[in-house]
């Protein structure tokens, strides 16, 4: 740390989704060279980035702060009826101080989407002041409620005065309910209406007695990204860059600057800079990453997790195994079976797993109930005791597959088993999952599409109006290889290589791609991951929509769910089995006979 403290209170990731352009990866490193101790990701309306800021700032030594800047409405966040979305909403700045003021931003980020969504996901006053615990809130950029009011008085004119009480009332309001954990926040990125608010906030500081905090509204890392960044906002709103009126932000100092570039922007208010610092050591948030939240499987009164596993096992093992006297010699199981089966029974019990596999055979046995087909795919079919419980339906055994693969107890993560439903009747099982741990406590997991290398010089072609044939024409110059980066084509294909050398205008388009490859661009639905929880999942997790769909999903992704302790579990819906499934159907009506495909000898 230097002699002048500062930490970035108010900073876009990426997934302020085509609106910041620093990835958290970046972010993180650029804040450790400043020889900073902390630092907050406050993206916009989610909190896509938690887990993944949080384990990178861990790794790098800097206190995690983490928060988001919410769309606040300005009634109720069912209200919906206002003509624009500046209408619709402002901004605040919200920022966990400790595990209590998480749990409420993950709750009031849920509801935002679930409830709030109009233009943009909003909470409302009623949210705040039932989350309030263990929260920092500053008062929030020049779109905030707080700095419109004072935007609307500038210039001395008719109703001036008015309007300055406007801001007073609103600050007095959110220090009734945050009390000494509220501060107004001012920043000084060389725009004039920065300038108007920072000048009435010193003011209205002065008369009410409450703190000023400087931040830099960070929306990436170095001031050379300004450029990247304006091209990913125009891929945002559909405009080319040239486009006059567009939205674009003003000069390029909107990047992680260093804490002696913070204080020269701030001449004779450097206690507001220093007082970043004075709020970050009052952060400490503890995610408890790995504490298990799974739901429990109702048990019968006389039995354990583990002797209900061992019973079920053992009776489809027999059932299964019925008439193969090689494997259930005398109506008892060989001693190959039986040592197979206590082993991988054992591991299960060690590691606290049985409850799992009563869950996933809970499901199964529903779908084959209601004759549904499903089968397990994956490591976990290499377990007699997905074999047993009809999850899988390859005998181990018999094909020499490893119980290691699926689990063991070196391992301590979950096991992960796929489970293939036909594809027509998947959403039934689904149901009866909700029906069962309860609707609150399921959804499905989200994904994050990334702008990938030819994505990347698609979008920032169409940004810089290039004629869309010569677009395809660069594109068809990135070689055809999974995951490959604009570097590596860069690097393997002559002709991209020619081209970029000796055409500026492709060799700007490339280094603008080059920029924001990687990054974040929209949400979407995992194709089969589905998480189960004890509690309400806004108890652990936050929950969103996609766009224009009614679908829940979780705002983090599949690895981050399960960094926080939940129950992940993959439901494909498959459409080879609706097609068998049919099969046997139309076998039926047309013979008579009704055929099990699980019983073909495979020879």
């Amino acid at each position: 740390m230097t002699d002048r403290p500062f930490v970035h209170l108010h900073c876009h990731s990426h997934y302020s989704l085509l609106d910041g352009a620093g990835s958290i990866n970046r972010l993180v490193e650029r804040a450790a060279s400043h020889g900073m101790n902390a630092l907050a990701i406050t993206d916009h309306g989610n909190l896509h980035g938690a887990v993944e800021f949080y384990r990178k700032c861990k790794g790098k030594d800097l206190n995690p702060i983490i928060g988001y800047e919410a769309y606040i409405a300005p009634g109720s966040r069912f209200d919906k009826d206002a003509g624009s979305m500046k209408e619709a909403s402002y901004h605040l700045t919200l920022l966990a101080q400790n595990r209590t003021g998480f749990r409420n931003l993950v709750k009031m980020a849920s509801s935002a989407s679930l409830e709030g969504f109009y233009f943009k996901p909003r909470i409302d006053k009623e949210l705040l002041k039932d989350h309030s615990e263990g929260i920092i809130c500053l008062s929030g950029c020049v779109s905030s409620e707080f700095n419109q009011a004072i935007l609307r008085s500038h210039g001395g004119g008719h109703g001036a005065e008015e309007h300055i009480k406007q801001a007073m009332d609103v600050a007095r309001w959110f220090r009734d309910v945050f009390g000494e954990r509220y501060f107004l926040e001012v920043m000084n990125n060389g725009v004039d209406i920065q300038r108007i608010g920072l000048e009435g906030s010193v003011e209205i500081a002065k008369q009410l007695g409450i703190p000023l905090v400087a931040t830099s509204d960070c929306h990436y890392v170095d001031k050379s990204d300004a450029e990247a960044q304006d091209v990913m906002l125009c891929i945002n709103t559909g405009k080319f860059r040239t486009d006059p009126g567009r939205m674009k932000m003003d000069g390029n100092t909107y990047f992680l600057r260093s804490q002696q570039e913070m204080y020269e922007a701030f001449p004779g208010l450097e206690d507001a800079v220093a007082r970043s610092q004075e709020i970050a050591d009052t952060v400490d948030i503890d995610l408890e990453l790995g504490k298990r939240h799974f739901p429990t499987y109702t048990l019968p009164k006389d039995k354990t997790a583990d002797q209900l596993l061992r019973e079920l096992c053992e009776q489809g093992l027999r059932e299964r195994y019925a008439g193969d006297e090689e494997m259930l010699p005398g109506g008892e199981f060989a001693q190959v079976v039986r040592d197979r089966l206590d082993r991988e029974l054992g591991v299960i019990s060690k590691l606290g797993f049985s409850n799992y596999f009563l869950i996933c055979w809970d499901f199964v046995r529903y779908a084959r109930e209601n004759d549904i087909p499903a089968t397990a795919r994956g490591s976990g079919v290499g377990a007699i005791v997905c074999f047993a419980l009809y999850l899988s339906h390859v005998c181990p055994i018999k094909y020499d597959l490893l119980f290691e693969r699926f689990l063991d107890e070196n391992r301590k993560e979950a096991p992960d088993i796929d489970i293939d439903f036909c594809k027509d009747r998947r959403s039934t099982v689904m149901q009866y999952v909700k029906d069962k741990y309860g609707e609150a406590n399921v959804a499905q997991i989200g994904t994050f599409g990334t702008l990938a290398a030819r994505a990347a010089i698609r979008d920032v072609g169409r940004a810089l109006g290039i004629p869309l044939a010569r677009v395809n024409q660069v594109i068809a110059m990135v070689p055809e290889v999974l995951g490959i980066t604009l570097d590596k084509a860069l690097e393997t294909s002559e002709d991209l290589q020619k081209t970029y050398e000796g055409d500026g205008e492709i060799r700007e388009l490339i280094d603008l791609a080059r920029k924001i490859e990687g990054l974040a661009r929209n949400v979407g639905t995992h194709a089969a991951a589905v998480v189960i929880a004890d509690k309400p999942l806004t108890e652990y997790v936050p929950l969103g929509r996609v766009s224009g769909k009614t679908d829940i999903i979780t705002q983090w992704s599949m690895n981050d769910v399960e960094d926080a302790g939940l129950l992940k579990m993959d439901f494909l819906g498959l459409r080879n089995l609706t097609i068998l499934s049919r099969t046997v159907e139309l076998i039926e009506e047309t013979t008579g006979e009704r055929v099990d495909p699980q019983k073909f000898p495979l020879d």
